[in-house]
């Protein structure tokens, strides 16, 4: 780390400390060791914004669990496909992972990836009837194989002891798959972006990109030093805005074409976190429900073991809410600042089409501590609430775009935005976010460096065993990499 005047030149300048930008880093000193990569970020250390592990409203996203990924259609049938495409892609970051963890180029995998089932949970018979059909779904799909199914209460018990504990009659159902992960990103993007200063990368920590401008071919990046409130400008060549909820603003700022028209809308959250060590030594799962009318599906209600710093913790949330901050700790002023001509249309059609979803966040933040605890013990019947403590989660903005039918839509997911010249890129969005980064990370070097990417194919088929593969139709290369990733990462 360094609180000096930096070089005046890189080959790539990575803006924010986060998941996605220590991910980039990573592949491109695996690919070109001899580039020269500044990093940027405006907090003291990685990590510590949506890829903290308790910023995250999921961690390990795979689709196993998470039921906004497989919606049921108008024909009352589930489509497999995106969640096909979500754990296809989280395979790919696991390969990265064990490779990582192969060439000790980070530390222990117990430091950020931990075994974990990963379970679906719902009450009343609609909701029932659905889970089954995506189970029937799913589990048809080789990726999905060892998915379990159960309406008895008992049985769900043995998976999830506190979920049927003091439970009334009604019908209930759950699914499972025992192979689910837990990740702390925070952990993780620390070690990647550690491995990063060793390969000769510059880190400079308490330091805010303040503007970008095209400068020839690439970029000059003006940066403020917070500590010595010094100014001055690096050149790069190639810039990635990883900056989270901060990114829409850079972008803005550069002026590219590919940047108009987009907008945000930042969601914040909290969760109930357990004190009671007891009680978190009785959970181990997670258990993902289904969202309430409105909700965004980062809001989607789970009751989480996590594992944080190596140590075993239980959360339940998240409970959304509206601030006008784009990050955890930005400005009240992000949002209105992010209005341009070029986007308030879309974001004025967004606000006419979604008024449930204001009316769930206005209601969520009206809910009282008790209205809280009612929730939580819909998941955890005997719930004892002063063992809970409520915690402020992270900032979720999510992509307003342009869209020609509707004027303007609001768009679940993540979104890359690169110039045409492939010189800058960015991401908008939220989840499945930093459990992705690997895939999109591949997908962002392929269109911002097509000349070279033909040369890298080798080296990142070294690093991702299945790269350019579809496991869901190779059923023995599935079990091959399922078996290494589970022995390198000590899942099995």
């Amino acid at each position: 780390m360094s609180s000096q005047a930096p070089a005046k030149n890189y080959d790539i300048v990575l803006v924010g400390a986060g998941i996605m930008s220590a991910t980039l880093g990573t592949f491109i000193k695996q690919l070109e060791p001899t580039w020269s990569i500044g990093l940027f970020e405006n907090l003291d250390q990685a990590g510590l914004e949506s890829s903290d592990p308790w910023n995250n409203a999921g961690t390990g996203h795979a689709a196993l669990c998470e039921l906004n990924y497989s919606p049921m259609g108008a024909d009352g049938k589930v489509d497999p496909a995106k969640a096909l495409s979500i754990n296809e892609q989280f395979h790919i970051s696991r390969q990265f992972y064990a490779h990582m963890v192969q060439q000790g180029l980070v530390g222990s995998p117990k430091t950020f990836i931990n075994a974990l089932p990963h379970m679906s949970f719902v009450l009343g018979d609609d909701h029932a009837n659905y889970l089954r059909t995506r189970y029937e779904s799913l589990s048809a799909q080789p990726l999905f194989s060892t998915m379990e199914y159960s309406e008895d209460l008992a049985k769900i018990g043995e998976w999830t002891p506190l979920v049927a504990e003091g439970r009334g009659a009604g019908r209930v159902a759950a699914s499972r798959v025992e192979g689910g992960t837990d990740v702390d990103f925070g952990s993780l993007t620390r070690q990647l972006t550690a491995y990063l200063g060793t390969t000769g990368a510059d880190l400079h920590f308490g330091h805010r990109v303040t503007k970008l401008e095209r400068s020839g071919t690439g970029w000059t990046v003006g940066v403020k030093n917070r500590a010595t409130k010094q100014d001055f400008t690096v050149n790069a060549k190639f810039v990635f805005v990883g900056a989270g909820g901060g990114a829409l603003h850079l972008l803005q700022n550069s002026g590219i074409s590919e940047a108009k028209g987009f907008g945000g809308f930042p969601v914040s959250g909290q969760f109930l976190r357990c004190t009671d060590e007891n009680v978190i030594a009785r959970h181990h799962a997670k258990v993902y429900g289904q969202a309430s009318v409105g909700a965004p599906p980062m809001s989607v209600p789970h009751l989480d073991t996590r594992f944080v710093d190596g140590k075993r913790s239980l959360m339940f949330g998240p409970y959304a809410g509206f601030s006008t901050n784009f990050l955890k700790t930005g400005s009240i002023m992000d949002l209105p600042l992010s209005i341009r001509t070029h986007n308030l249309f879309p974001m004025l059609n967004v606000a006419k089409d979604n008024l449930s979803l204001v009316s769930y966040l206005v209601s969520e933040v009206l809910k009282t501590r008790g209205k809280k605890d009612d929730s939580l013990k819909d998941y955890y019947p005997e719930a004892i609430g002063d063992q809970w403590e409520l915690i402020t989660a992270g900032q979720r903005v999510q992509v307003i775009k342009k869209d020609p039918a509707k004027g303007g839509i609001l768009q679940f997911g993540t979104a890359v935005v690169t110039s045409a010249d492939g010189s800058i890129a960015g991401l908008l969005g939220a989840s499945p976010g930093a459990s992705t980064a690997a895939p999109i990370m591949i997908g962002l070097l392929k269109r911002c460096f097509p000349t070279q990417f033909g040369g890298w194919e080798k080296k990142i088929e070294e690093i991702v065993p299945g790269h350019g593969q579809k496991l869901n139709d190779n059923v023995q290369l599935l079990e091959e990499i399922t078996n290494h990733t589970n022995k390198v990462l000590e899942l099995a």
